[in-house]
């Protein structure tokens, strides 16, 4: 479907994240379940969208990763261990694993082999240092009856870069997340870095918001990789954000509770239409390569339904043809979802404006009465603004003319 010789481009956990959060959108389903290029596909349809990070964000987020995860990833261990683990052994050597592998396939196989044994294995030193201890303070006499639970002194491990698969529609997602700690107690947490500001221990709301969608992709990814694990680990739903402290390039962190958007997420998810369904609807030999003609390329599209809405303009790539053809064919959802969600079965502005005349619709939907009651108050409201201002026209006519009586004085 994105044409010969043109390489997919892979689904990340933003464009995921913007999926998820539009789950009715046919045509972003299909084009991305398919690997095309929307924003090459945008460029053909005379309709660029510039959406994206600029070079320069991403060499500084780059930079910033980098200052992170220098010496082992010791700064980024020292904040996991002190925003979300505080009682665990402080975390002196860490493991950090190569994950190279060829290919998106390999990666996500030596990722999950690589949880695997940071995983099982440390329980198993854990459980024989805990009881070496345990024997140690019963010989010394500290009163220890061998309760060897608080004894967490596993090690941990730092995996940078991880690759992780998602069924997305009945196709997988490969998925990189920033870094995946694994704690001692062989527990899971997802490490998400940005190169935005945290000034006084907080940060854009909007922002912080964004990371925290594109972060429980990352937990549902791991949890499906936890699933297959006996016995499955614990993937925390606490994530730490990594940020810039105020003004400065020095790193700092926040614990961030993604269990609201991790809800979400699988809920639209689930909701999505599975893309083999969607490729059934089309016509034969339906092609979205950004190399057509841009009449062709457009009638593919077209034979897509798209679901816009303003929230696709920071989210899509497309956004800008979807809301030109959406303005064209007069629909609701221009003006948001919320009032597309008011106005139930009234899905043009045109139907819109009819039931409010009173032309149609019924009058016991509650949406039209609403309607022909606001359309009752403008009415009013315009004929009171004309009451007045013709009054007051009058008012400026009858009104003498005070002539000079005298020059005045100096």
């Amino acid at each position: 479907m994105r044409g010969p010789d043109v390489p997919a481009k892979a689904l990340d956990a933003r464009a995921l994240a913007a999926l998820a959060a539009n789950p009715g959108c046919r045509r972003r389903a299909i084009l991305d379940g398919a690997g095309v290029n929307k924003a090459a596909l945008a460029d053909t349809l005379g309709a660029p969208s510039g959406f994206g990070q600029s070079q320069f964000a991403l060499t500084r987020g780059n930079a910033f990763e980098a200052k992170v995860k220098a010496d082992g990833g010791a700064e980024l261990l020292r904040l996991v261990h002190e925003k979300l683990d505080p009682t665990a052994t402080a975390p002196a050597h860490a493991h950090v694993p190569d994950l190279t592998a060829s290919g998106p396939e390999g990666r996500t196989a030596r990722t999950s082999l690589t949880l695997r044994e940071a995983t099982q294995p440390a329980t198993a030193e854990n459980d024989a240092e805990n009881a070496e201890h345990a024997e140690t303070d019963e010989s010394a006499g500290n009163g220890v009856e061998g309760d060897l639970s608080d004894r967490g002194t596993g090690r941990w491990t730092l995996l940078d870069h991880p690759m992780l698969a998602l069924d997305v529609a009945g196709s997988p997602a490969f998925l990189e997340p920033d870094a995946v700690v694994v704690h001692p107690d062989g527990s899971w947490t997802v490490v998400e870095i940005k190169s935005f500001p945290m000034l006084d221990g907080s940060a854009d709301p909007a922002k912080v918001g964004a990371a925290a969608r594109q972060a429980a992709v990352y937990v549902l990814a791991l949890e499906q990789v936890a699933a297959r694990l006996d016995p499955p680990p614990e993937v925390r739903h606490q994530v730490l954000l990594v940020c810039p402290k105020d003004f400065s390039n020095l790193p700092t962190g926040a614990a961030v509770d993604v269990r609201r958007q991790r809800a979400v997420t699988r809920r639209q998810l689930a909701r999505l239409t599975h893309i083999e369904d969607i490729a059934d609807t089309l016509p034969e030999g339906t092609c979205f390569s950004p190399l057509l003609p841009a009449e062709e390329l457009t009638a593919a599209v077209e034979s897509v339904p798209a679901t816009y809405a303003p929230e696709c303009l920071s989210a899509c790539e497309l956004a800008f043809h979807c809301r030109d053809r959406s303005r064209a064919s007069g629909e609701v959802t221009t003006l948001g979802r919320s009032l597309r969600a008011e106005l139930g079965g009234l899905t043009t502005v045109e139907s819109v404006l009819a039931a409010a005349r009173g032309e149609t619709g019924d009058p016991d939907d509650p949406a039209v009465a609403a309607l022909r009651r606001a359309a009752h108050l403008r009415t009013e409201a315009l004929q009171t603004a004309a009451t007045r201002r013709t009054e007051a026209e009058r008012t400026a006519t009858e009104r003498p003319t005070l002539e000079p009586t005298g020059s005045v004085p100096r």
